[in-house]
């Protein structure tokens, strides 16, 4: 049996707990905003400041760090401080590899 069939298999053995549920259903309401797919989206090319991706994306700089907050607490993105300027990159190689997946569905469908 091939790796993948193997995996399958043991996913429908497995019963989910609590906690796993929660962060597949956090995870998908995540991707579920257009905002936030737009920054991920950003983010999956380059590291950015808030104002970057404000700018790139034409919104507001607390709208930005609204959704940036909520991606940080799910450990969907990380940051890190230069001087009074904090710049983000993605933090979950698996995530984006299904947004990544995910839009290219969309735009083959």
């Amino acid at each position: 049996m091939d790796d993948s069939k193997l995996n399958k298999s043991k996913l429908k053995q497995e019963q989910l707990d609590e906690e796993t549920l929660f962060i597949v259903s956090q995870t998908f309401k995540a991707l579920s905003d257009p905002t936030r797919i737009r920054i991920l989206h950003l983010l999956s090319q380059q590291e950015l400041s808030v104002n970057d991706i404000a700018n790139k994306l034409g919104m507001l700089q607390s709208t930005v760090s609204h959704q940036l907050r909520f991606l940080k607490n799910l450990r969907l993105v990380k940051y890190r401080r230069e001087g009074t300027t904090f710049y983000y990159s993605h933090d979950d190689e698996h995530v984006m590899n299904l947004l990544e997946q995910t839009i290219t569905h969309a735009q083959h469908h």
